[in-house]
């Protein structure tokens, strides 16, 4: 019996020493301390606390464990969550230190094993595609060259919408109409002279790309489960990609016949295709583009901004009707600028400064990327914690667009914040100033907001100029008035509201409907 306590008090003798070692090696080098972080469960981390939809949960544990959290989804994935402006601010001061944008099971299969953009690893391929993008496929000039794609769209959602009223029977569905809207456009920028049922079709893929990119994947935490396709999601992404692949065979083949014939586009109207194909045809270009890099990149484009630009006019027309004297004041700044004799125009909008503040405040309230992901390439000492390689690094753009050390009243909806005197008057959503990052920030950041900056606000400006909307009223006998919109989100890759918006348009102008204005 002496001999056998003798070793208890040995072994906790030694474990406390152990403990007691490491808590001063702890101390001594506080750069190996994570973020503060939930209990964790065994085998599966925190994933027990990622209820969708996961921006709202992550949101909650930002609330309680502070700015920058660490957390552990399954038995391997570290993840560090940035929730205020300040976080995101420490952070992107090592940007080099955090380049990739990791690739999930369903975007490999999608982006081609990372031969578009938004996917592909830092490196020579990723820079020449970022300044292919910048001063062409998105550049301003091409951007403009394009307006006239992007206004006949818009035109045919006013002339749907015209129908529409009159019959007055049921209401408008105005999601499906600004889906149709934003993924007709964004093929039409891709190829101008694409067919309409490929456009369907194209709609169709889209749909089904932001429904796999979006759905939660076991294999991408529980590496036992890698290659088991349990629920499916493996199966549904590669029938998707191979719907799309063919979608985009067929119209590469119909370029490069129009091309061979000397019919493809002059310079002076080439769209979104033209541009690549001729790029991959340059033989003094840094990087030779191949086939996959073009499908690829076109469907990043087509993902990226189909579903987030209707997204974004759905949740600005639903907040303004939520908020009658925030409409009211829009209306009376495009009577006042651009009048009822002519349609409002992406021109028009630099003029437009309570139009840019509800815009502005829509992305902070429901940005349509409601996290942006990155990936760190070595240790990253931030905050005096160090954050390890490999790590994921989550901004959730989300939660700092409600940052109350930023912003009065956080929740509310106030466009009024970004007019003169207000506290966002000289914030800039393009990534310069982390309280407002719908489009990230840094070398990441979305090419294309320089497109949604100018298209997105003056879709909406159309909307509000040309019709009255109404709110169906409810059953008889229960009110005289209709309800508040209600301003739940969906799951998916984009934060879409959970319900369609069913509305009744009442024509206020005429002549606009009648063809497209394009002032100079």
């Amino acid at each position: 019996m002496a001999a056998a306590a003798a070793l208890v008090l040995v072994l906790l003798t030694t474990v406390l020493w152990m403990v007691m070692r490491r808590g001063r090696s702890s101390n001594n080098n506080n750069k190996k301390k994570l973020p503060p972080s939930p209990l964790a469960l065994p085998l599966i981390g925190h994933l027990h606390l990622i209820r969708p939809p996961p921006h709202r949960a992550l949101d909650r544990i930002i609330a309680r464990y502070g700015p920058l959290v660490y957390l552990r989804l399954g038995p391997s994935t570290h993840c560090v969550v940035a929730g205020t402006a300040e976080a995101a601010r420490d952070l992107l001061r090592f940007e080099a230190s955090i380049p990739e944008r990791p690739l999930t099971a369903v975007t490999r299969h999608l982006a081609y094993d990372s031969a578009g953009f938004a996917f592909a690893p830092y490196g020579p391929h990723w820079r020449f595609v970022k300044r292919l993008c910048m001063s062409e496929l998105l550049g301003p000039r091409t951007v403009d060259q394009l307006r006239p794609v992007r206004e006949a769209e818009l035109l045919a959602v006013l002339q749907a919408a015209k129908a529409h009223h009159a019959q007055q029977q049921v209401p408008l569905n105005v999601s499906r109409e600004l889906v149709r809207l934003a993924n007709n456009t964004i093929m039409r920028m891709v190829a101008t002279d694409l067919p309409g049922a490929m456009t369907e079709e194209a709609r169709d893929c889209a749909k089904q790309v932001a429904e796999v990119v979006g759905a939660f994947n076991l294999e991408d935490y529980v590496s036992l489960l890698r290659g088991w396709d349990l629920q499916g999601l493996t199966r549904r992404t590669r029938e998707v990609r191979d719907r799309f692949d063919k979608l985009m065979e067929t119209m590469i083949t119909a370029k490069e016949q129009a091309r061979r014939n000397n019919q493809h586009n002059t310079s002076s109207s080439k769209d979104l295709l033209d541009i690549l194909m001729d790029a991959a045809e340059d033989d003094k270009a840094d990087v030779k583009l191949t086939r996959n890099n073009i499908k690829a990149f076109i469907l990043d484009i087509f993902t990226a901004g189909s579903d987030t630009t209707a997204t974004s006019v759905e949740w600005m027309l639903a907040h303004l009707l939520n908020n009658p004297g925030c409409l009211h004041k829009l209306r009376a700044e495009l009577d006042d600028v651009v009048g009822t004799s002519r349609l409002v125009s992406e021109h028009d909008v630099a003029r437009l400064p309570y139009l840019q503040a509800v815009f502005k405040e829509t992305l902070r309230l429901q940005p349509p990327a409601v996290f942006a992901q990155r990936e760190t390439i070595e240790p990253l000492h931030v905050r005096g914690y160090t954050i390890p390689t490999k790590t994921s690094v989550f901004f959730n753009i989300f939660s700092i667009g409600r940052d109350p050390a930023c912003w009065e009243e956080p929740l509310q909806f106030r466009p009024e914040r970004f007019m003169p005197g207000g506290e966002g008057a000289a914030v800039d959503p393009k990534g310069q100033h982390m309280q407002l990052m719908p489009f990230g920030s840094g070398r990441r950041a979305c090419p294309g907001m320089g497109l949604a900056m100018q298209a997105v606000p003056a879709f909406l400006a159309a909307l509000v100029q040309c019709f009255d909307w109404a709110l169906p009223m409810p059953p008889p006998g229960q009110s005289n008035k209709p309800p508040p919109l209600d301003m739940e989100e969906a799951e998916g890759l984009v934060s879409a509201r959970k319900h369609p918006l069913l509305l009744f348009p009442t024509q206020r102008i005429h002549i606009p409907l009648l063809t497209p204005n394009n002032p100079s």
